[in-house]
Protein backbone atom coordinates (compact mmCIF):
# COMPACT_ATOMS: atom_id res chain seq x y z
CA UNK A 1 0.00 0.00 0.00
CA UNK A 2 2.99 1.61 0.74
CA UNK A 3 4.62 1.04 -2.55
CA UNK A 4 1.15 2.57 -4.53
CA UNK A 5 0.51 5.34 -2.23
CA UNK A 6 4.58 6.79 -3.04
CA UNK A 7 3.65 5.91 -6.93
CA UNK A 8 0.87 7.88 -7.30
CA UNK A 9 2.71 11.36 -5.76
CA UNK A 10 5.73 11.95 -6.74
CA UNK A 11 6.85 14.89 -6.43
CA UNK A 12 9.81 16.20 -9.00
CA UNK A 13 10.51 19.50 -9.45
CA UNK A 14 12.79 20.05 -12.66
CA UNK A 15 13.04 23.38 -14.77
CA UNK A 16 15.59 24.25 -17.77
CA UNK A 17 15.01 26.99 -20.54
CA UNK A 18 15.92 27.21 -24.02
CA UNK A 19 17.53 30.09 -22.09
CA UNK A 20 20.00 28.70 -20.06
CA UNK A 21 22.25 31.23 -18.14
CA UNK A 22 24.68 33.17 -19.98
CA UNK A 23 27.97 31.84 -19.60
CA UNK A 24 31.71 33.89 -19.75
CA UNK A 25 33.86 31.94 -21.95
CA UNK A 26 37.73 31.60 -21.32
CA UNK A 27 39.68 35.06 -21.37
CA UNK A 28 40.58 35.31 -25.25
CA UNK A 29 44.22 35.33 -26.42
CA UNK A 30 44.60 38.26 -28.56
CA UNK A 31 47.31 37.96 -31.82
CA UNK A 32 50.12 39.72 -31.57
CA UNK A 33 51.07 42.93 -33.53
CA UNK A 34 51.63 42.55 -37.12
CA UNK A 35 50.47 38.96 -36.97
CA UNK A 36 47.24 38.02 -39.34
CA UNK A 37 44.11 37.63 -37.69
CA UNK A 38 43.08 34.24 -38.07
CA UNK A 39 38.82 34.22 -37.47
CA UNK A 40 38.73 30.71 -36.24
CA UNK A 41 41.41 31.84 -33.14
CA UNK A 42 40.67 32.13 -29.94
CA UNK A 43 40.46 35.65 -30.25
CA UNK A 44 36.47 35.29 -30.94
CA UNK A 45 34.14 35.58 -27.71
CA UNK A 46 30.64 34.26 -28.77
CA UNK A 47 27.54 33.67 -26.19
CA UNK A 48 26.83 30.20 -25.29
CA UNK A 49 22.88 31.14 -24.78
CA UNK A 50 20.69 34.24 -24.32
CA UNK A 51 20.10 35.19 -20.50
CA UNK A 52 18.25 34.40 -17.46
CA UNK A 53 17.82 36.29 -14.55
CA UNK A 54 19.97 34.61 -11.31
CA UNK A 55 18.05 33.01 -8.17
CA UNK A 56 18.19 35.28 -4.89
CA UNK A 57 17.95 34.55 -1.51
CA UNK A 58 14.41 35.77 -1.55
CA UNK A 59 13.73 34.66 -4.89
CA UNK A 60 14.63 30.77 -5.73
CA UNK A 61 13.62 30.83 -9.16
CA UNK A 62 14.68 31.90 -12.37
CA UNK A 63 12.95 33.96 -15.33
CA UNK A 64 12.91 35.05 -18.93
CA UNK A 65 13.45 38.73 -19.73
CA UNK A 66 11.07 40.35 -21.77
CA UNK A 67 7.88 42.05 -22.31
CA UNK A 68 5.36 40.21 -24.74
CA UNK A 69 8.49 37.97 -26.23
CA UNK A 70 7.60 35.02 -27.61
CA UNK A 71 9.26 32.82 -25.29
CA UNK A 72 10.43 28.91 -25.86
CA UNK A 73 11.31 26.90 -22.27
CA UNK A 74 11.55 23.04 -21.76
CA UNK A 75 12.49 21.38 -18.78
CA UNK A 76 13.68 18.24 -19.88
CA UNK A 77 15.72 18.72 -23.27
CA UNK A 78 14.84 18.26 -26.64
CA UNK A 79 10.88 18.21 -25.43
CA UNK A 80 9.62 20.83 -28.00
CA UNK A 81 8.61 19.78 -31.47
CA UNK A 82 10.45 21.19 -34.24
CA UNK A 83 8.73 23.46 -36.61
CA UNK A 84 5.52 22.96 -35.48
CA UNK A 85 3.16 22.55 -32.83
CA UNK A 86 0.92 19.73 -32.63
CA UNK A 87 2.76 16.78 -33.96
CA UNK A 88 0.83 13.16 -34.66
CA UNK A 89 2.89 12.03 -31.53
CA UNK A 90 4.69 14.48 -28.98
CA UNK A 91 8.03 13.43 -27.37
CA UNK A 92 7.66 11.19 -24.24
CA UNK A 93 3.81 10.50 -25.32
CA UNK A 94 3.16 13.83 -23.67
CA UNK A 95 -0.49 15.83 -24.75
CA UNK A 96 0.06 19.18 -27.16
CA UNK A 97 -2.52 21.63 -25.52
CA UNK A 98 -3.23 25.25 -27.16
CA UNK A 99 -4.11 28.35 -25.57
CA UNK A 100 -5.62 31.66 -27.01
CA UNK A 101 -5.63 34.81 -25.15
CA UNK A 102 -7.30 36.46 -27.80
CA UNK A 103 -9.50 36.04 -31.03
CA UNK A 104 -7.84 33.87 -33.91
CA UNK A 105 -8.21 36.21 -36.66
CA UNK A 106 -6.53 38.41 -33.78
CA UNK A 107 -3.93 40.81 -36.12
CA UNK A 108 -0.69 38.90 -35.65
CA UNK A 109 0.90 41.72 -33.85
CA UNK A 110 -1.88 41.64 -31.19
CA UNK A 111 -1.81 37.86 -31.21
CA UNK A 112 -1.73 36.28 -27.31
CA UNK A 113 -1.14 32.06 -27.89
CA UNK A 114 1.09 29.39 -25.93
CA UNK A 115 1.55 25.69 -26.78
CA UNK A 116 1.79 23.76 -23.54
CA UNK A 117 3.07 19.58 -23.48
CA UNK A 118 1.78 17.92 -20.36
CA UNK A 119 2.10 15.15 -18.79
CA UNK A 120 -2.43 15.01 -18.55
CA UNK A 121 -4.17 17.32 -20.64
CA UNK A 122 -6.53 19.68 -18.80
CA UNK A 123 -9.51 18.05 -20.32
CA UNK A 124 -9.16 14.85 -17.67
CA UNK A 125 -11.02 16.00 -15.17
CA UNK A 126 -13.83 14.67 -13.34
CA UNK A 127 -17.07 17.02 -13.73
CA UNK A 128 -17.68 20.55 -12.51
CA UNK A 129 -19.77 21.28 -9.31
CA UNK A 130 -20.84 24.96 -8.29
CA UNK A 131 -19.48 26.48 -5.34
CA UNK A 132 -21.27 28.32 -2.30
CA UNK A 133 -21.14 32.07 -3.04
CA UNK A 134 -18.64 34.16 -1.85
CA UNK A 135 -20.17 37.25 -0.51
CA UNK A 136 -17.63 39.81 -0.64
CA UNK A 137 -17.01 38.89 -4.37
CA UNK A 138 -18.56 41.46 -7.01
CA UNK A 139 -18.80 41.03 -10.51
CA UNK A 140 -21.71 43.25 -11.63
CA UNK A 141 -21.56 46.18 -11.36
CA UNK A 142 -24.74 47.78 -12.80
CA UNK A 143 -26.45 50.73 -11.52
CA UNK A 144 -29.62 48.13 -11.35
CA UNK A 145 -27.44 45.53 -8.98
CA UNK A 146 -28.66 46.31 -5.35
CA UNK A 147 -25.05 45.12 -3.96
CA UNK A 148 -23.28 48.13 -5.44
CA UNK A 149 -23.38 51.66 -4.03
CA UNK A 150 -22.09 55.22 -5.36
CA UNK A 151 -20.27 58.30 -3.71
CA UNK A 152 -20.17 61.49 -4.61
CA UNK A 153 -16.98 61.90 -2.11
CA UNK A 154 -13.71 60.86 -1.26
CA UNK A 155 -13.30 57.40 0.79
CA UNK A 156 -10.66 56.32 2.01
CA UNK A 157 -10.25 52.50 4.36
CA UNK A 158 -7.44 52.12 7.13
CA UNK A 159 -5.39 48.74 6.20
CA UNK A 160 -7.89 45.81 6.07
CA UNK A 161 -7.93 42.75 9.01
CA UNK A 162 -6.00 39.59 7.86
CA UNK A 163 -8.60 36.96 9.17
CA UNK A 164 -8.03 34.82 12.39
CA UNK A 165 -9.47 31.89 10.89
CA UNK A 166 -7.28 29.46 7.55
CA UNK A 167 -8.07 31.45 4.78
CA UNK A 168 -7.03 30.88 1.36
CA UNK A 169 -5.89 33.11 -1.87
CA UNK A 170 -9.01 32.66 -3.14
CA UNK A 171 -11.21 32.57 0.07
CA UNK A 172 -9.77 35.40 1.02
CA UNK A 173 -10.56 37.86 -2.06
CA UNK A 174 -12.75 40.77 -1.28
CA UNK A 175 -13.86 43.28 -4.18
CA UNK A 176 -14.29 46.61 -3.18
CA UNK A 177 -15.30 48.52 -6.51
CA UNK A 178 -15.86 48.03 -10.58
CA UNK A 179 -17.62 48.65 -13.61
CA UNK A 180 -18.81 46.95 -15.98
CA UNK A 181 -18.79 42.76 -16.12
CA UNK A 182 -17.43 39.91 -17.41
CA UNK A 183 -20.60 39.10 -19.94
CA UNK A 184 -19.82 42.43 -21.57
CA UNK A 185 -16.02 41.87 -22.00
CA UNK A 186 -15.36 45.71 -21.22
CA UNK A 187 -14.89 46.27 -16.95
CA UNK A 188 -12.36 46.52 -14.46
CA UNK A 189 -12.44 45.30 -10.35
CA UNK A 190 -10.52 46.35 -8.04
CA UNK A 191 -10.18 43.88 -5.10
CA UNK A 192 -8.10 42.97 -2.16
CA UNK A 193 -6.75 39.69 -0.44
CA UNK A 194 -6.15 38.91 2.68
CA UNK A 195 -5.39 35.62 3.75
CA UNK A 196 -2.62 33.10 5.97
CA UNK A 197 -3.44 29.77 4.90
CA UNK A 198 -1.27 28.24 1.46
CA UNK A 199 -3.12 26.34 -1.22
CA UNK A 200 -1.62 22.32 -1.08
CA UNK A 201 -3.54 20.21 -3.90
CA UNK A 202 -6.20 23.26 -5.14
CA UNK A 203 -5.70 25.49 -7.95
CA UNK A 204 -7.58 28.79 -9.01
CA UNK A 205 -8.26 29.57 -12.38
CA UNK A 206 -9.96 33.24 -13.21
CA UNK A 207 -12.06 32.83 -16.89
CA UNK A 208 -13.60 36.06 -16.33
CA UNK A 209 -10.12 38.63 -16.78
CA UNK A 210 -6.25 39.06 -16.29
CA UNK A 211 -5.14 39.56 -12.57
CA UNK A 212 -2.91 42.17 -11.51
CA UNK A 213 -1.44 40.91 -8.24
CA UNK A 214 0.14 43.45 -5.70
CA UNK A 215 1.18 42.11 -2.48
CA UNK A 216 1.62 44.33 0.38
CA UNK A 217 2.88 41.95 3.35
CA UNK A 218 4.22 38.79 2.85
CA UNK A 219 5.80 37.01 -0.07
CA UNK A 220 3.86 35.43 -2.70
CA UNK A 221 5.18 32.14 -3.65
CA UNK A 222 2.94 31.17 -7.28
CA UNK A 223 2.80 28.15 -8.81
CA UNK A 224 1.29 28.57 -12.50
CA UNK A 225 1.04 25.91 -15.59
CA UNK A 226 3.84 28.09 -17.04
CA UNK A 227 6.49 27.70 -14.09
CA UNK A 228 7.27 29.86 -10.71
CA UNK A 229 6.86 33.26 -9.44
CA UNK A 230 8.43 34.53 -6.10
CA UNK A 231 6.74 37.77 -5.74
CA UNK A 232 7.36 40.47 -2.64
CA UNK A 233 5.88 43.87 -1.71
CA UNK A 234 7.41 46.39 -4.68
CA UNK A 235 6.76 43.82 -7.12
CA UNK A 236 3.56 43.03 -9.74
CA UNK A 237 2.13 39.48 -10.39
CA UNK A 238 0.17 39.35 -13.73
CA UNK A 239 -1.39 36.33 -14.60
CA UNK A 240 -3.77 36.14 -17.27
CA UNK A 241 -7.02 34.64 -17.94
CA UNK A 242 -7.94 31.27 -18.49
CA UNK A 243 -4.53 30.01 -16.56
CA UNK A 244 -4.39 28.18 -13.55
CA UNK A 245 -2.12 28.70 -10.17
CA UNK A 246 -2.01 28.21 -6.34
CA UNK A 247 -0.80 30.71 -4.41
CA UNK A 248 1.45 30.02 -1.03
CA UNK A 249 2.55 32.11 2.04
CA UNK A 250 6.16 31.52 2.52
CA UNK A 251 6.28 34.80 4.94
CA UNK A 252 3.13 33.54 7.04
CA UNK A 253 0.18 36.07 6.73
CA UNK A 254 -0.15 37.92 3.65
CA UNK A 255 -1.98 40.95 2.37
CA UNK A 256 -2.48 42.77 -0.74
CA UNK A 257 -4.25 44.24 -4.01
CA UNK A 258 -5.48 42.84 -7.29
CA UNK A 259 -6.99 44.71 -10.55
CA UNK A 260 -8.95 42.78 -12.96
CA UNK A 261 -9.51 43.83 -16.12
CA UNK A 262 -12.14 42.22 -18.74
CA UNK A 263 -12.20 42.39 -22.50
CA UNK A 264 -8.65 43.81 -22.30
CA UNK A 265 -4.96 43.00 -21.50
CA UNK A 266 -2.36 44.93 -20.41
CA UNK A 267 0.04 46.71 -22.26
CA UNK A 268 3.53 49.09 -21.85
CA UNK A 269 2.01 52.88 -22.58
CA UNK A 270 3.21 54.83 -25.70
CA UNK A 271 6.24 56.66 -24.92
CA UNK A 272 5.57 59.43 -27.35
CA UNK A 273 7.88 62.26 -27.50
CA UNK A 274 9.84 60.45 -25.15
CA UNK A 275 11.60 58.20 -27.29
CA UNK A 276 12.18 54.47 -27.11
CA UNK A 277 13.28 54.37 -23.79
CA UNK A 278 12.11 55.37 -19.97
CA UNK A 279 9.09 54.06 -17.67
CA UNK A 280 8.66 50.23 -17.59
CA UNK A 281 11.47 49.12 -19.76
CA UNK A 282 10.37 45.77 -21.54
CA UNK A 283 13.80 44.41 -20.56
CA UNK A 284 12.85 44.53 -16.70
CA UNK A 285 9.63 42.32 -16.77
CA UNK A 286 10.17 38.37 -15.84
CA UNK A 287 8.33 35.55 -17.39
CA UNK A 288 8.83 32.03 -15.70
CA UNK A 289 10.93 28.92 -17.24
CA UNK A 290 8.91 25.50 -17.91
CA UNK A 291 8.73 23.52 -14.54
CA UNK A 292 6.61 20.52 -13.64
CA UNK A 293 5.36 18.02 -11.14
CA UNK A 294 5.09 14.41 -11.50
CA UNK A 295 2.16 13.81 -9.00
CA UNK A 296 -0.84 11.65 -9.92
CA UNK A 297 -2.35 12.62 -6.31
CA UNK A 298 -5.95 14.40 -5.92
CA UNK A 299 -6.39 18.39 -6.94
CA UNK A 300 -8.98 20.39 -6.87
CA UNK A 301 -9.44 23.20 -9.24
CA UNK A 302 -11.42 26.15 -8.40
CA UNK A 303 -12.59 28.37 -11.11
CA UNK A 304 -14.69 31.99 -11.52
CA UNK A 305 -16.97 32.07 -14.51
CA UNK A 306 -19.23 35.26 -14.47
CA UNK A 307 -18.69 35.96 -10.83
CA UNK A 308 -19.50 32.60 -10.17
CA UNK A 309 -17.12 30.04 -8.31
CA UNK A 310 -17.09 26.55 -9.86
CA UNK A 311 -14.66 23.23 -8.65
CA UNK A 312 -13.96 20.46 -10.44
CA UNK A 313 -11.67 17.33 -9.70
CA UNK A 314 -9.02 15.33 -11.03
CA UNK A 315 -6.33 12.62 -10.14
CA UNK A 316 -2.95 14.78 -11.56
CA UNK A 317 -1.97 17.99 -10.89
CA UNK A 318 -2.42 20.67 -13.58
CA UNK A 319 1.50 21.66 -12.81
CA UNK A 320 2.43 18.88 -15.46
CA UNK A 321 3.83 21.35 -18.19
CA UNK A 322 7.10 20.23 -18.96
CA UNK A 323 7.78 22.52 -21.92
CA UNK A 324 5.83 25.41 -23.56
CA UNK A 325 6.39 28.15 -26.30
CA UNK A 326 4.29 31.23 -26.66
CA UNK A 327 3.76 35.06 -26.11
CA UNK A 328 0.31 34.12 -23.67
CA UNK A 329 2.38 33.52 -20.18
CA UNK A 330 2.11 35.12 -17.02
CA UNK A 331 4.98 37.22 -15.64
CA UNK A 332 6.37 39.74 -12.87
CA UNK A 333 7.97 43.38 -12.57
CA UNK A 334 9.57 45.25 -9.93
CA UNK A 335 8.52 48.14 -9.57
CA UNK A 336 12.09 49.54 -7.96
CA UNK A 337 13.61 49.21 -11.57
CA UNK A 338 10.71 52.07 -12.99
CA UNK A 339 12.49 54.97 -14.20
CA UNK A 340 10.61 57.75 -13.29
CA UNK A 341 10.50 61.32 -15.70
CA UNK A 342 9.43 64.68 -14.70
CA UNK A 343 9.86 68.55 -15.35
CA UNK A 344 13.46 69.94 -14.97
CA UNK A 345 12.62 73.37 -15.54
CA UNK A 346 8.74 74.41 -13.92
CA UNK A 347 5.53 72.92 -13.56
CA UNK A 348 4.33 69.68 -13.62
CA UNK A 349 3.56 67.50 -16.01
CA UNK A 350 0.03 64.87 -16.13
CA UNK A 351 0.43 61.76 -13.90
CA UNK A 352 0.32 59.68 -16.79
CA UNK A 353 4.36 60.14 -17.01
CA UNK A 354 4.21 57.64 -14.00
CA UNK A 355 2.48 54.86 -16.28
CA UNK A 356 3.92 51.40 -15.70
CA UNK A 357 1.21 49.55 -17.69
CA UNK A 358 -2.23 50.46 -19.30
CA UNK A 359 -5.00 48.43 -20.86
CA UNK A 360 -7.48 50.13 -23.96
CA UNK A 361 -11.21 50.73 -23.38
CA UNK A 362 -13.57 50.32 -26.02
CA UNK A 363 -13.67 54.32 -26.52
CA UNK A 364 -10.69 55.46 -28.28
CA UNK A 365 -7.94 57.25 -26.07
CA UNK A 366 -9.48 56.51 -23.25
CA UNK A 367 -7.75 53.93 -21.01
CA UNK A 368 -9.78 51.06 -19.33
CA UNK A 369 -7.38 51.67 -16.66
CA UNK A 370 -3.98 53.12 -15.99
CA UNK A 371 -1.37 51.73 -13.31
CA UNK A 372 0.97 54.56 -11.82
CA UNK A 373 3.26 54.23 -9.43
CA UNK A 374 4.64 57.21 -6.86
CA UNK A 375 8.14 55.78 -6.21
CA UNK A 376 11.66 57.65 -5.42
CA UNK A 377 12.58 60.69 -7.62
CA UNK A 378 13.99 64.13 -7.55
CA UNK A 379 11.86 67.02 -7.36
CA UNK A 380 13.29 70.12 -9.49
CA UNK A 381 10.83 72.48 -10.74
CA UNK A 382 11.83 75.99 -10.03
CA UNK A 383 8.40 78.66 -9.54
CA UNK A 384 6.04 75.89 -9.07
CA UNK A 385 3.89 74.60 -6.45
CA UNK A 386 5.57 71.02 -6.07
CA UNK A 387 2.99 68.69 -4.55
CA UNK A 388 0.19 67.71 -6.73
CA UNK A 389 -2.20 70.68 -7.36
CA UNK A 390 -5.85 70.74 -6.38
CA UNK A 391 -7.87 69.11 -9.70
CA UNK A 392 -10.80 67.40 -10.65
CA UNK A 393 -10.40 64.71 -12.85
CA UNK A 394 -12.84 62.79 -15.62
CA UNK A 395 -11.35 60.00 -14.20
CA UNK A 396 -12.06 57.95 -11.23
CA UNK A 397 -8.79 56.83 -9.07
CA UNK A 398 -8.41 54.35 -6.27
CA UNK A 399 -4.74 54.45 -4.29
CA UNK A 400 -2.77 52.22 -2.25
CA UNK A 401 0.54 51.87 -0.43
CA UNK A 402 2.37 49.11 -0.38
CA UNK A 403 5.16 50.64 1.47
CA UNK A 404 6.96 53.65 3.07
CA UNK A 405 4.71 57.23 3.55
CA UNK A 406 2.84 58.84 1.42
CA UNK A 407 2.48 62.51 2.50
CA UNK A 408 -0.28 64.98 1.60
CA UNK A 409 -3.06 62.19 1.73
CA UNK A 410 -6.10 63.92 3.50
CA UNK A 411 -6.14 60.84 5.92
CA UNK A 412 -3.68 58.37 7.97
CA UNK A 413 -2.67 56.45 4.70
CA UNK A 414 -1.50 53.42 5.70
CA UNK A 415 0.11 50.25 3.87
CA UNK A 416 -2.57 48.01 3.49
CA UNK A 417 -5.57 51.00 3.01
CA UNK A 418 -6.73 52.62 0.55
CA UNK A 419 -8.71 55.70 -1.12
CA UNK A 420 -10.67 56.38 -3.55
CA UNK A 421 -12.17 59.45 -5.51
CA UNK A 422 -14.72 59.02 -8.06
CA UNK A 423 -14.81 61.49 -10.95
CA UNK A 424 -14.44 64.99 -11.11
CA UNK A 425 -14.60 65.02 -7.16
CA UNK A 426 -12.24 67.53 -6.52
CA UNK A 427 -9.51 66.99 -4.41
CA UNK A 428 -5.91 67.80 -3.07
CA UNK A 429 -3.55 68.25 0.00
CA UNK A 430 -4.29 70.16 3.28
CA UNK A 431 -4.27 73.43 3.78
CA UNK A 432 -0.89 72.45 6.31
CA UNK A 433 0.62 71.24 3.07
CA UNK A 434 -0.43 74.28 1.09
CA UNK A 435 0.80 76.25 3.33
CA UNK A 436 4.35 74.94 3.90
CA UNK A 437 4.57 74.16 -0.05
CA UNK A 438 3.92 77.67 -0.76
CA UNK A 439 6.52 78.91 1.42
CA UNK A 440 9.30 76.67 1.08
CA UNK A 441 12.51 77.18 -0.58
CA UNK A 442 12.47 75.22 -3.55
CA UNK A 443 15.52 73.28 -3.68
CA UNK A 444 16.29 70.04 -5.96
CA UNK A 445 15.28 67.50 -3.38
CA UNK A 446 14.23 63.47 -3.41
CA UNK A 447 10.59 63.02 -2.91
CA UNK A 448 8.92 59.77 -2.08
CA UNK A 449 11.90 58.36 -0.42
CA UNK A 450 11.51 54.67 0.69
CA UNK A 451 7.83 54.32 -0.81
CA UNK A 452 5.73 53.08 -3.50
CA UNK A 453 2.13 53.96 -4.09
CA UNK A 454 -0.29 53.15 -6.49
CA UNK A 455 -3.07 54.12 -8.27
CA UNK A 456 -5.36 52.48 -10.25
CA UNK A 457 -6.91 55.11 -12.96
CA UNK A 458 -10.17 54.45 -14.94
CA UNK A 459 -12.12 56.50 -17.67
CA UNK A 460 -15.25 54.38 -15.75
CA UNK A 461 -17.22 55.42 -13.20
CA UNK A 462 -16.74 52.44 -10.30
CA UNK A 463 -19.84 51.75 -8.03
CA UNK A 464 -18.65 50.44 -4.71
CA UNK A 465 -19.50 47.21 -3.04
CA UNK A 466 -21.25 46.10 -0.23
CA UNK A 467 -18.06 45.17 1.52
CA UNK A 468 -16.60 48.34 0.83
CA UNK A 469 -19.34 50.20 2.38
CA UNK A 470 -20.91 47.85 4.94
CA UNK A 471 -18.82 45.09 6.12
CA UNK A 472 -15.14 45.87 5.93
CA UNK A 473 -15.28 47.58 8.94
CA UNK A 474 -12.31 49.95 7.82
CA UNK A 475 -13.91 52.81 6.24
CA UNK A 476 -14.12 56.52 6.95
CA UNK A 477 -14.96 59.57 4.63
CA UNK A 478 -12.34 62.36 4.68
CA UNK A 479 -12.75 64.77 6.82
CA UNK A 480 -13.82 68.19 5.01
CA UNK A 481 -12.81 70.38 7.55
CA UNK A 482 -8.29 69.79 6.81
CA UNK A 483 -9.81 72.46 4.03
CA UNK A 484 -11.73 74.68 5.79
CA UNK A 485 -8.03 76.94 6.05
CA UNK A 486 -8.14 77.29 2.33
CA UNK A 487 -9.60 81.01 2.92
CA UNK A 488 -10.24 83.36 0.33
CA UNK A 489 -6.70 84.95 0.71
CA UNK A 490 -7.45 87.36 -2.79
CA UNK A 491 -9.48 89.04 -0.26
CA UNK A 492 -6.68 90.53 1.41
CA UNK A 493 -5.15 92.23 -2.01
CA UNK A 494 -8.84 93.86 -2.72
CA UNK A 495 -7.20 97.72 -2.69
CA UNK A 496 -4.54 96.14 -4.99
CA UNK A 497 -6.59 94.56 -7.27
CA UNK A 498 -8.96 97.51 -7.45
CA UNK A 499 -5.74 99.68 -8.38
CA UNK A 500 -4.98 97.49 -10.91
CA UNK A 501 -8.15 97.52 -12.72
CA UNK A 502 -8.78 101.00 -12.47
CA UNK A 503 -5.74 101.26 -14.28
CA UNK A 504 -6.47 99.11 -16.49
CA UNK A 505 -9.88 101.46 -17.16
CA UNK A 506 -12.10 98.89 -15.88
CA UNK A 507 -14.70 98.99 -13.07
CA UNK A 508 -13.25 97.92 -9.43
CA UNK A 509 -14.78 95.07 -7.61
CA UNK A 510 -16.83 95.02 -4.30
CA UNK A 511 -17.44 92.11 -1.78
CA UNK A 512 -20.66 90.43 -1.28
CA UNK A 513 -21.69 90.85 2.31
CA UNK A 514 -24.25 88.35 3.58
CA UNK A 515 -26.74 90.51 5.50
Amino acid sequence: MLRQAASRRTLVHLSRSLFPRATRLAPATLPAPGRRHNSSSSSRVTAQSAILTKPTEKDPYAYMPGFGNRFSTEAVPGTLPDAQNSPQKCKYDLYAEHVTGASFVTPRSEAQTSWLYRIRPSVAHQGFKPLPDNPDLEHNFSSLNPRVHVSPTQLAWHPFDIPSEPTTFVEGLKTLCGSGEPTLREGVAFHIYAANKSMENEAFCNNDGHMMILPQQGRLDIQTEYGHLMARSGELVVIQRGMRFKVAFPDGPSRGYIQEIFGSRFELPDLGPLGTHGLANPRDFETPVASFDVDQSPWKIVYKVCGRLFACTQEHTPFDVVAWHGNYAPYKYAMEKFVNVGSISKDHIDPSIFCVLTAKSKTANHALTDFLIFSPRWDVASHTFRPPYYHRNAATEFMGLLYGVYGGRSDEFQPGGASYETGFCPHGVSYDEFKAATEAELKPGRVHEGTIAFMFESSLMLPLTDYAIKRSGKLHEHEPKMWDNLNAQFLNHLDQVNADLKKAGMLGVTPKVEL
